[in-house]
């Protein structure tokens, strides 16, 4: 059954967001290394591991990057089994897919989508072979 697998928190100030998050809930938040040195993409991108009450990892982490655009609000991804399934099944049953599939290089693909009520969310699709 899908299911949340990555949340995406947006900030106007990342380094201020990084210590809130770390200093509220001890979240672990270090650069993606697929993002460092990367002069195509000038998106430096975070990597948020939780960890449950007992320090162990959580199943679910997240990451933190600079907002796009003054409306971006938090975004949880939903691991599905085929992007382009569930882009056809959300625009059958009334929602819009806003960010056409997109590789993460040796990761998986990914979509933005929003829902009836105009709520956004993603859809990931792991795939080792994503170019």
């Amino acid at each position: 059954m899908p299911t949340i697998v990555h949340f995406e928190i947006p900030a106007d100030d990342v380094e201020r967001a990084k210590r809130f998050y770390t200093d509220l809930f001890g979240w672990k938040i270090e650069k993606w290394p697929g993002t460092e040195g990367d002069s195509s993409s000038n998106m430096e991108y975070l990597i948020i591991s939780t960890t449950d009450d007992k320090g162990d990892k959580a199943l679910v982490g997240g990451g933190l990057m600079k907002r796009q655009d003054p409306q971006q609000q938090i975004t949880n991804f939903i691991d599905v089994k085929s992007i382009d399934e569930y882009s056809s099944k959300i625009e059958k049953l009334g929602g819009n897919v806003i960010v056409s599939k997109m590789a993460v290089p040796g990761m998986g693909y990914f979509a933005v989508c929003r829902d009836t009520e105009k709520n956004n969310f993603g859809i990931w699709e792991s795939n080792e072979s994503a170019k």
